[in-house]
């Protein structure tokens, strides 16, 4: 039994450092500017593809793993937008902090893409953040600054739309796109 106990333990560390390998590897190859695919992640790592599928099933995941410690910055700066005593300011602040980080790292905008379905620790951290974010927009609701047909999915696509816009546009900055974005937002008259 004991032998039991220790293999897998040995197994588990083994995972893991299975695990920060592939990332340090995915990280070095992301930084230098190219394509992260799994099967030469599993080459340069010298594991075998399956073992990196254990690890991230797709691309997406990877993804969302190599920007954890960036999403918990993001979920952090949510978390006090959220507690802002003014809705507008709070979902102002949130919207901005939102994109600037789904630009600036890829992971992010994958994470908010597929509503944190990916990698487990983006997963818990999104679902702290969208808890904060939902009282926010109550509470934005309430006070009228939003449109009550809005919800929390409504603006994670919408943030997503406007990012994309960003990648791709060659002369408009975020906030240009942000602000038409606000003011789509407000209640009708």
């Amino acid at each position: 039994m004991a032998g039991k106990a220790q293999r897998t333990t040995a197994l588990r560390a083994d995972a893991a450092r299975n695990r920060a390998r592939l990332l340090s590897i995915a990280r070095e190859l992301h930084a230098s500017g190219e394509e992260l695919q799994l099967n030469t992640i599993a080459r340069l790592a010298g594991v075998g593809v399956g073992t990196v599928y254990r690890h991230f099933p797709n691309r997406d995941a990877l993804l969302e793993a190599l920007a954890l410690d960036r999403f918990r910055q993001l979920a952090d700066e949510l978390l006090a937008a959220a507690a802002d005593e003014e809705p507008r300011a709070g979902l102002h602040r949130a919207l901005r902090s939102s994109l600037h980080y789904m630009i600036a790292d890829p992971g992010i905008a994958v994470a908010f893409q597929s509503a944190g379905d990916g990698d487990v620790g983006v997963a818990a951290i999104w679902t702290e953040a969208q808890d904060a974010l939902v009282a926010l927009l109550d509470r934005a609701r309430e006070n009228g600054v939003i449109r009550t047909d809005v919800g929390l999915d409504d603006l994670r696509r919408l943030l997503c739309g406007v990012g994309h816009a960003v990648r791709i546009g060659d002369h408009r900055d975020a906030d240009f796109y942000l602000d038409i974005l606000l003011q789509g937002l407000s209640p009708r008259r």
